[in-house]
């Protein structure tokens, strides 16, 4: 165990609010599961424990994977990622799991395992990847729309427009994700402005397809986006009505301190409790307290992005952290205002706390390419701090090495004034009238003999 905590590099502040994060999932879990098993009649409480524990697991285990990576290996893999998950897409929109006979198809069946598996989390990530590595490449250049247009709007409105259909509220999530990073990543508004403005007609053509076609599957869920905005604009007896009316009254409940764990009324009626209103039963549980626990921990995960994405010394670190950071928080954020009916039902899982494979695994891919950019700088950091470490210590040689040779100089030039002193002094005899003799001679006789 301990072996495996000093092998982690990265910024251990993120890897602590990430294990936090997960840790308070499972009382939450474990308690909203009880509605899957009395209510629905999946499964058993601790089966939907384990299962839960084991795609923790698994993520931290993705986590440690990925954070070993030179996070520049993630612009080629960017760019095979593209046609890849919009492959993926387009078997979903047709071969996925449908809801009710609607296009609500998000979902694939992964051949062997039996594990679902959401197309739409994996495309989030990345493209907001091959955003970034793009305005990278494009930083100091000066470029066209037109050239943009090809490179970087094309592969990225061809995977939106894919998504759209079946999972609206992740399309506006992912657009709204990807205009912040190149607005970050200094693209020009001018550009930005044209690309809004195709964004919207194509909304709009695609409604008008819609209507003119209302039983085609492909078009089905229009009708389920305008029902929920109904729904939230209007006070009509609804489904999703229901399930916020429900997670208010868990919030209400909760009071202070909360009702205690696994003391929850309303997971035995409020759908998806266990996923995408688990909040509510958090708050329920828990109170003021736990709520402004969970909050506390992303705003303080949010601040660590920022820190790390200012440390960072490259543009593609800076706009990775950003990128794949942001929407974490984002979607938490998101996933809170629906409970209090901020917001109209998205179906935005809270996350690292919602139960569910795909949502956690595509959460702590994110986490670790995200650890990737930290580690290298801590690298960087460590290399530097060793490299001042190792200057010291050779000046600290140098220096004693100097000292050493100016004393033994200044002793060696002691030596020799002291040779000449003891050579004057045995040169100097006095004879008997105490006239001093050099060499045996009086010094004057030279001045006295020379005519």
């Amino acid at each position: 165990m301990f072996d495996i905590i000093g092998k982690i590099r990265g910024d251990k502040t993120i890897w602590a609010i990430v294990f936090l994060l997960a840790l308070v999932s499972f009382l939450p879990v474990y308690s909203a599961s009880t509605n899957l098993v009395y209510v629905i009649g999946n499964g058993t409480t601790i089966g939907h424990l384990i299962k839960h524990a084991i795609h923790v697991l698994l993520g931290f285990g993705i986590i440690y994977w990925i954070h070993k990576m030179p996070y520049h290996y993630f612009k080629a893999l960017s760019i095979f990622g593209i046609p890849l998950v919009a492959l993926l897409l387009v078997y979903t929109l047709f071969k996925g799991t449908e809801i009710g006979g609607a296009n609500a198809s998000r979902w694939i069946q992964i051949p062997f395992v039996g594990v679902s598996f959401q197309t739409s989390t994996l495309a989030f990530i990345v493209i907001m990847v091959y955003v970034a590595r793009y305005l990278a490449k494009v930083s100091d250049k000066v470029y066209s729309f037109k050239e943009s247009f090809l490179e970087l709007w094309v592969p990225v409105g061809a995977v939106l427009v894919l998504i759209l259909p079946a999972n609206f509220s992740t399309t506006a999530l992912i657009f709204a994700m990807i205009c912040m990073l190149i607005f970050i990543g200094q693209y020009p508004l001018k550009y930005l402005g044209y690309v809004l403005a195709m964004g919207v007609s194509a909304m709009l053509l695609f409604i008008l397809l819609a209507k003119a076609f209302p039983d085609n599957k492909f078009f089905s869920r229009v009708n389920t986006w305008e029902k929920r905005i109904e729904r939230f604009t209007k006070d009509t007896p609804n489904e999703d009505d229901y399930q916020i009316e429900k997670a208010k009254i868990a919030i209400a409940s909760g009071g202070v301190i909360g009702l205690g764990a696994g003391k929850s009324v309303q997971k035995n009626f409020l759908p998806q409790s266990s996923s995408d209103f688990i909040f509510a039963i958090i708050v329920e549980e828990w109170g003021l307290v736990g709520a402004v626990t969970i909050i506390g921990l992303y705003l303080l995960l949010l601040i660590r992005f920022v820190i790390n994405a200012q440390k960072a010394s490259s543009l593609f670190g800076k706009l990775l952290i950003i990128g794949l950071g942001f929407p974490i928080i984002f979607q938490a954020f998101v996933n809170m205002g629906v409970a209090v009916e901020l917001l109209p039902v998205t179906g935005q899982p809270l996350p690292l706390i919602s139960s569910g494979g795909t949502s956690i695994w595509m959460t702590c891919i994110a986490v670790g390419i995200i650890l990737s950019v930290t580690k290298k700088e801590e690298e960087v950091a460590l290399d530097l701090e060793e490299k001042r470490k190792r200057d010291e210590a050779l000046q600290q040689i140098i220096d004693a090495q100097v000292a050493l040779n100016e004393e033994k100089e200044a002793d060696e030039n002691q030596q020799k004034i002291n040779d000449i002193k003891s050579s004057i002094r045995e040169s100097l005899i006095e004879d008997e009238n105490g006239d001093v003799l050099v060499n045996g001679q009086n010094p004057m006789n030279a001045v006295l003999n020379k005519k």
